[in-house]
């Protein structure tokens, strides 16, 4: 038996006005939407995509699981993130190789430093 990563659901509030702001940020194609959902992926034939789903109730707690993203300039992504309207996480993060975002709904993700040897 094969299993094969489709996607990865998003619970949110404006659906397709979070997932065309991650298409944005991650440089990724709409592939489906309607006036509730929206799929994204990085090319049209390419998976695993997200797919923004609404939901009735709001973000209440941290993200039992969250992406991570390695760019070669830690710096001008999360400074390029942020012009999109990311946010900084309220965590102490202190000596870390990653900064904790948070996308406009509340949303966690990382954007890591150079990988260690």
């Amino acid at each position: 038996m094969a299993l094969e990563w489709e996607q990865i659901i998003v619970d949110s509030a404006d659906p397709v006005a979070l997932g065309r702001w991650w298409a944005e940020a991650l440089g990724w194609v709409v592939v489906d939407e309607t006036e509730e959902i929206i799929e994204i992926r990085p090319e049209p034939d390419r998976m695993p995509g997200l797919l923004f789903v609404p939901v009735p109730e709001g973000k209440t707690s941290k993200n039992r699981l969250h992406p991570d993203f390695r760019p070669d300039d830690q710096e001008a992504e999360v400074a390029r993130l942020l012009s999109l309207g990311a946010r900084r996480a309220d965590t102490e993060q202190g000596e870390q190789h990653w900064v904790t975002l948070l996308d406009p709904e509340g949303n966690e993700f990382c954007v890591l430093g150079e990988r260690r040897k």
